[in-house]
């Protein structure tokens, strides 16, 4: 406490002043920084190269299979193979070999589907031993673990699955499925993980009986293997052909499961950049 006196013409005025709590903080702050110097931080050094490499490092302690570095970076701890996106690889160590895929790997029929649907994305195979790093086009990266489960995705929206996984090329009933900008599923099966990647986080609409879900195919990345989608629209075939905006048709689903969507519409030309 400190006292103050004051002698004026008027009279003696006294002020008191208490300033413990303020040597109380003063001493709370020295303790802090010091306890910075100690550690060996300081003010500026959260902008340093050395905290960025402590706030990025690639974290070594999970060896899944798949496992996600940040979002949008997929880590595959490689001891024999993998199908991944053709081009999706960013950095690897160790003994790795890719191989884009051949056209008769998988047969005559698989192989005319693909010519059929238009496809825009082939799938390479990383075969050997180390860590591998698949990204695509900064997209969120979503894990599923399949466990004799069945599911379809968008062919654009696959980045990397399991070599056990059985998969193949999904034909849609109609002409309009195939022309959808240039759309073309894969329907994956068995057990094993798979990677899939939407733009922003993906929303997952519930399909019940008699309640059919409506989605624009541009913005459909997945929905349940066993859904049949039915494509809906009103326009001729003639004004169809060549037509780039989602809205103009849609994916119908019926029955009971569940569907994929993002929050942005995939043009033809977003298609082509990515693959």
């Amino acid at each position: 406490m400190l006292l103050l006196i004051f002698i004026t013409e008027s009279g003696v005025f006294y002020f008191t002043i208490y300033l413990h709590k303020y040597f109380s903080m003063i001493e709370i702050g020295k303790s802090r920084l010091m306890n910075l110097m100690m550690r060996g931080d300081s003010f500026m050094s959260k902008y340093s190269i050395n905290q960025f490499i402590q706030q990025t490092v690639q974290d070594k302690a999970g060896q899944d299979f798949f496992q996600l570095e940040t979002p949008r970076i997929l880590e595959v701890n490689l001891r024999d193979k993998v199908w991944a996106k053709m081009g999706s690889m960013i950095s690897y160590n160790g003994k790795i070999k890719f191989e884009r895929e051949r056209v008769l790997e998988h047969g005559v029929g698989r192989m005319f589907k693909k010519a059929f649907t238009g496809e825009g994305s082939s799938l390479m195979k990383a075969q050997g031993n180390g860590q591998l790093f698949l990204a695509d086009a900064g997209k969120r990266i979503t894990l599923l673990e399949l466990d004799n489960d069945e599911i379809t995705v968008n062919g654009n929206d696959l980045l990397a699955f399991e070599p056990g996984i059985e998969w193949d090329i999904k034909l849609m009933k109609k002409i309009a499925g195939v022309m959808s900008g240039g759309l073309f599923n894969v329907t994956l099966k068995g057990r094993g993980m798979v990677a899939i990647t939407s733009h922003f986080e993906p929303l997952t609409l519930l399909v019940r009986p008699g309640i059919p879900v409506m989605t624009d195919p541009q913005a459909t990345v997945a929905w349940s293997g066993h859904l049949k989608p039915e494509i809906r629209t009103d326009i001729s075939f003639r004004t169809f052909i060549g037509r780039a905006s989602g809205e103009s048709f849609q994916m119908e689903f019926s029955g009971e499961g569940f569907v994929i969507v993002q929050s942005v519409e995939e043009t033809i030309s977003d298609r082509n950049s990515s693959s």
